[in-house]
């Protein structure tokens, strides 16, 4: 039976095209241009399969915002030149068609129609949407950040993420389910927060594999920001025009302002990785190297700050003993 149609749809282009051509006298052209655009359309099931919901509507609109804007474009330039501007329409419609047609494809891709009659309902103009990732869930540090009130609004909760947190926390590995289960823990403790909403939402995107690509795929559909403390995830998001909300990079900028010259009492914990340095930590975490500090292992000491590394881990304090410090001094003064 499809073989029929697609037969008759195919018999029906071709006739087309001869009659047309017969009345323009271009037989063979009319053939040939109605038998290809027969097969085109035939065929055309097997080019659209492999296009999304999202990508086929987006392109529709695009395609012909930019031929209305061609021609709203054109209706000036004819009025003041007066003259047979066919090619001038034709060119404004393939710059403007087309590029409405890059734009409408890109914009769409991921649009699915329940998300299309959520914008109808008026539930899709939401702003100021933040989508979580698994790992600032498990971090369990946005909780804290939620409570002072420095975040407020609406939490986007995808349903891969939290199936992602439920894998975990059904894992056989007896540290991946306690992470688990302190991420489901920290959601809910949002979740009862008055200044917080939390939103599951059940926008998949099947031909993504990859959880990252799905949580960035979701922030573009959404116009959502992305908090979450991987540092990959950031970088990729930024690439392709998604905010990022970077625990780690916000507790970076809380910590205090050392300079070199200041004075600390630290205790000296381990040995560095360098020849006679000693490594201690600040209540926040900041590693502190010492020189030759390796003789004051299991000692609090006076140290002075000599300089400050900041790297995409956090930062690093060096420093020297105050003793150290002040024979330095005394030499230079002689």
């Amino acid at each position: 039976m499809l073989f029929i149609i697609k037969f008759a749809v195919f018999a029906l282009f071709g006739i087309s095209g001869y009659l047309l051509g017969l009345r323009y006298g271009y037989v063979e052209y009319g053939v040939v241009i109605g038998a290809l655009l027969g097969f085109l359309t035939i065929y055309s099931d097997l080019i659209l399969r492999k296009v999304d919901f999202g990508t086929l509507i987006g392109g529709l609109i695009g395609l012909s915002s930019g031929l209305l804007f061609a021609a709203l474009v054109f209706i000036p330039i004819k009025a003041l030149i007066r003259e047979d501007m066919v090619a001038a329409s034709f060119a404004l419609k393939g710059i403007f068609g087309y590029g409405g047609l890059l734009i409408g494809l890109r914009r769409g891709r991921g649009v699915t129609v329940q998300g299309i009659f959520r914008m109808i309902r008026g539930r899709g103009f939401e702003e100021n949407l933040k989508i979580l990732d698994t790992s600032v869930i498990i971090d369990g540090r946005i909780a804290d950040i939620c409570e002072t009130g420095f975040l407020e609004g609406i939490f986007v909760l995808p349903q891969f993420i939290l199936y992602e947190l439920q894998y975990i926390a059904d894992s056989q590995d007896s540290i991946k389910r306690a992470r688990g289960r302190r991420g489901l823990d920290v959601l809910h403790k949002i979740q009862k927060m008055t200044n917080i909403t939390v939103k599951i939402v059940e926008e998949d995107f099947p031909k993504v594999k990859d959880v990252d690509s799905k949580l960035v795929a979701l922030g573009q559909m959404l116009n959502a920001k992305i908090i979450t403390n991987d540092f990959n995830l950031n970088k990729v998001a930024q690439l392709q025009g998604v905010s990022v909300l970077n625990i780690n990079e916000l507790a970076n900028s809380l910590k205090p302002v050392v300079l070199p010259g200041e004075t600390m009492r630290v205790f000296v914990l381990k040995e560095g990785k360098e020849y006679n340095q000693g490594v201690a930590y600040l209540d926040d975490g900041t590693m502190v190297v010492v020189e030759n500090g390796r003789k004051l292992m299991g000692k609090h000491t006076e140290v002075a700050v000599t300089s400050v590394l900041q790297t995409t881990a956090g930062r690093m304090i060096f420093a020297k003993s105050r003793e150290e410090q002040e024979k330095e001094e005394a030499k230079v003064a002689r």
